[in-house]
C-alpha cells in the first residue's frame, strides 16, 4: 500500500459486523405459499390425531450466497470509507509585499559599454536581460513599473500578473521618458502609487546611471518622503563611476538606500548585476504558507462501481434462475 494511501471515513469500518448483528438478532423471514387440500386430508387428520397448523419455509442460504452477499457489504463499506491517495502539502506563495521598479531610461543608458556573450550592448539592454529573470523569480510579490528620465511614469500599477509586468518592460525604451535624470520625481511618483496600496511591506527598487538634474524636488526630500510613508528603497548605481563616460552619483544613491532602511549596490556588468538581484532575494525573500487543502485522489469510485456491477450480476442470476424453474414446471405440467 502506497505511502499517501488515506482513508478519510474510517468509522466506517466500523459498520463491518452489521450483517452478523442482524443474523443473530432478528427472525429470519419465512415464506407463505398457498397449500393443496386434498379430499383425503380430513381423513387422515382423524386417523392421525394431528391437528393442522399454519406453517412458513425459511429459505436456506448457500456459502457461495454468504460470500457473495458480504463481499458486495466490503466493497460497499470501503467506498464509504472515502479511500484516497494524498499529496504532499502544497508550498502557497504568500503576497506579501508590493515591489515596485523605478528604472531610469534617459538617453545616457544608451551608452554601449556593457558585455553580453562577448558584444557590446546598451546599458539598458542589459539591465532589461537580467531584470527579466529577477521579475520571474519574485513570485508572490505584487510588483509594480516605473520608468523615468526628465518625467516620470508609471508603465505599470502594483499587480500580481508578473507576465504582464515583463512584457510592458521589454516594450520600453531608452528616451520614452526624456533626456535627463530626475531621482527626486521617481521616488515621489512612486511614493503616490504605494499610497493607494494596501499591503504594508512597501519596497522600491531605483536603478540609475546618473546624476539627478531634476529642480521640482530633490532626491533626499523625496526619500524622506518615502521613509514616512515606511517605503524601503534599494537603489543599484549602473556603471563605473570611475569611468569618462559615467556621471553617477554614488553618494546621493547611498543616502537614499541608508535614509530609509535600504542599501546602495554598485552594478558595472551584468555578473554584477546578477548577484545584486540574489541579494535583494535574500533581503526580501519570497515568503510561502502551507496550503491547508492537500491535492487529493478519491478512489471511492472503484469500490462502489464493483459492488454496483456484482449487485446488477446477481439480479440477473436470480432472473435467470427463476425462469429456468418455471420452465421447468411447466414442462413437467405437460
Amino acid at each position: 500500500m502506497p505511502d499517501n494511501f488515506e482513508i478519510g471515513n474510517i468509522w466506517a469500518l466500523y459498520l463491518l459486523p452489521v450483517p452478523l448483528l442482524v443474523y443473530w438478532l432478528l427472525p429470519p423471514i419465512r415464506i407463505k405459499s398457498s397449500s393443496i387440500n386434498l379430499p383425503t386430508y380430513p381423513k387422515l387428520l382423524d386417523q392421525t390425531g394431528q391437528k393442522p397448523r399454519k406453517a412458513a419455509m425459511v429459505q436456506r442460504k448457500g456459502i457461495v450466497s454468504w460470500f457473495y452477499l458480504i463481499l458486495i457489504w466490503c466493497l460497499l463499506l470501503a467506498a464509504l470509507s472515502s479511500p484516497q491517495l494524498v499529496g504532499k502539502p502544497e508550498l502557497k506563495v504568500k503576497t506579501s509585499r508590493s515591489f515596485l521598479i523605478a528604472a531610469d531610461i534617459s538617453f545616457s543608458m544608451a551608452t554601449d559599454d556593457w558585455m553580453i556573450d562577448g558584444e557590446k550592448v546598451r546599458r539598458w539592454d542589459a539591465v532589461k536581460a537580467v531584470m527579466h529573470d529577477f521579475i520571474a523569480q519574485r513570485k508572490g510579490d505584487r510588483m509594480g513599473l516605473l520608468f523615468f528620465g526628465s518625467s516620470a511614469y508609471i508603465q505599470a500599477p502594483f499587480t500580481p500578473d508578473l507576465q504582464t509586468v515583463d512584457q510592458l518592460l521589454e516594450e520600453a525604451d531608452v528616451g520614452m521618458a526624456g533626456q535627463m535624470t530626475n531621482i527626486g520625481k521617481a521616488i515621489s511618483k512612486g511614493a503616490t502609487l504605494f499610497e493607494k496600496d494596501t499591503i504594508e511591506t512597501k519596497v522600491m527598487l531605483l536603478l540609475t546611471d546618473g546624476v539627478d538634474a531634476g529642480t521640482d524636488i530633490l532626491p533626499l526630500d523625496a526619500a524622506d518622503m518615502a521613509r514616512r510613508d515606511s517605503i524601503i528603497i534599494y537603489t543599484i548605481g549602473i556603471g563605473d563611476p570611475f569611468s569618462n563616460q559615467s556621471d553617477l552619483d554614488e553618494d546621493t544613491l547611498k543616502e537614499i538606500a541608508e535614509m530609509t532602511g535600504g542599501q546602495y549596490f554598485r552594478a558595472i556588468d551584468t555578473e554584477r548585476l546578477n548577484e545584486i538581484y540574489e541579494e535583494l532575494n535574500k533581503l526580501e525573500p519570497i515568503e510561502y504558507e502551507e496550503e491547508e487543502n492537500r491535492p487529493e485522489t478519491l478512489l471511492y469510485i472503484y469500490p462502489l462501481g464493483i459492488a454496483l456491477a456484482l449487485m446488477l450480476l446477481g439480479m440477473l442470476v436470480g432472473n435467470m434462475g427463476s425462469t429456468i424453474k418455471r420452465m421447468q414446471r411447466k414442462d413437467a405440467y405437460v
